[in-house]
């Protein structure tokens, strides 16, 4: 089994204390800004992006102390490294791609850290240190948990009315809509265009791919380093 060399420890433990820091600065910020923006205020911790945020920073650190610890060979910690570093992804692609386009000021100094620092760090540090054990393909499956008990928990919110942000909406993202035009699997000329049922499902296909793209270079990069 391969060990981390001491150029990749030090790598990853700089990129593992920028997503600490970030992902902590950046929720502090977000709980700290005013509820009339887009993801401000105490409902901050309802949104699937400060819930991927805090995820993965507790993975980072649990991932610091098993490299001080020279601990690294853990695959139950390589495979929850897998699932947050997906749903970070989709927390960074989906803000950039799907949201941002339509929120007035989009990009802010919280905004910045919890969806571009954060997930860009954890990507690459996924695969700065993911030679040191090989995760069976069928593990991309995992992915599809946080963002499924997140589907739940919205859907939860809504039947309960609860208030995801000043404006009173009883979902957090247009998406998660089950009261919009299009109804829970229909289809409609305005966004969000689709039911939540087909958007949880495409959010699905998309993480599974991402998970089994990234257990793919995964799997190069172990074969480079094992021919050298």
């Amino acid at each position: 089994m391969n060990v981390l060399s001491k150029g990749q420890k030090a790598v990853s433990i700089l990129l593992k204390i920028v997503v600490i820091i970030s992902a902590i600065v950046g929720t502090t910020l977000s709980a700290l800004a005013s509820a009339s923006t887009f993801m401000g205020g105490e409902t901050v911790f309802m949104f699937f992006t400060i819930q991927s945020n805090i995820l993965v920073a507790i993975i980072s650190l649990v991932g610091l102390i098993l490299i001080l610890k020279g601990k690294v060979d853990n695959k139950i910690w390589y495979v929850v490294k897998l699932v947050g570093t997906v749903s970070i992804t989709l927390t960074g692609a989906v803000y950039c791609f799907v949201l941002a386009p339509f929120i007035e000021n989009a990009w802010h100094l919280a905004s910045i850290l919890c969806h571009a620092v954060v997930p860009l760090a954890s990507i690459i540090d996924f695969f700065v240190v993911c030679n040191v054990t090989k995760v069976r393909k069928i593990n991309a499956l995992w992915v599809t948990v946080p963002p499924l008990l997140y589907a739940i928990y919205t859907g939860i919110g809504y039947a309960m009315d609860w208030k995801f942000n000043a404006q009173g909406h009883n979902y957090p993202y247009f998406f998660l809509n089950w009261g919009s035009e299009a109804g829970a699997a229909g289809f409609s000329s305005a966004p969000p265009f689709m039911g939540p049922v087909w958007w949880i499902l495409i959010l699905f296909v998309f993480l599974i791919i991402v998970g089994l793209i990234y257990l793919w270079i995964a799997d190069l990069i172990i074969k480079k380093t094992k021919s050298k």
